[in-house]
């Protein structure tokens, strides 16, 4: 919103305006002279807050002041949006039972901190010729050993390296899981 221009006093089109007074009491639809004459007489400016209304409305206020509160606002939204990225873990065939639990360990941080996990089984050589079967059993084994909850949103396929899932987490059923180990720790 802090992209978009506003148009303050003498900027403003229109001939009719919904006018809004400095102590935010309706002043109804004014002509545009005598909008600029009441922000005039109150000291202020007078801004179009909503161009698009019919008619539009007009705020008289500090355009300094609405500047900077409306800046806070954007900020204080900004800081509440958090980035998810998808991050991939890979493993192979071959991949000893020590490997895939440090893997799946990083991959539950990843999901406690709200990103998506892409995990992905490689094969290259002779291991693309193995029955599928066996190879999808062996990435959702892998799966199994992640110690957060999570929920599948895209099942194990086949992919051009090999076979891949989407995992991400899973709020409500980590927070079942972590009631039900409470009770175990304290005993």
């Amino acid at each position: 919103m802090a992209t978009d221009r506003l148009r303050i006093n003498n900027e403003i089109r229109a001939q009719e305006l919904r006018v809004i007074g400095a102590q935010g009491e309706n002043l109804g639809i004014l002509s545009l002279t005598d909008a600029q004459a009441a922000a005039l007489r109150a000291g202020l400016d007078l801004i179009e807050i909503s161009p698009s209304a019919v008619p539009p409305v007009a705020k008289i206020v500090d355009y300094g002041k609405f500047e900077y509160e409306r800046s806070k606002k954007e900020k204080v939204a900004k800081a509440k949006v958090k980035v998810s990225e998808t991050k991939e873990v890979q493993i192979k065939v071959g991949t000893g039972d020590h490997d895939m639990d440090l893997k799946a360990k990083k991959a539950a941080e990843w999901l406690a901190e709200g990103h998506r996990v892409r995990a992905e089984l490689f094969l290259k050589g002779r291991y693309k010729s193995m029955g599928e079967e066996f190879l999808k059993e062996r990435l959702e084994r892998f799966l199994k050993l992640i110690p957060y909850a999570y929920k599948v949103a895209e099942p194990v396929t086949r992919s051009p390296k090999g076979f891949a899932g989407v995992i991400e987490r899973d709020v409500a059923a980590q927070q079942k899981r972590e009631k039900e180990l409470k009770p175990k720790n304290e005993n």
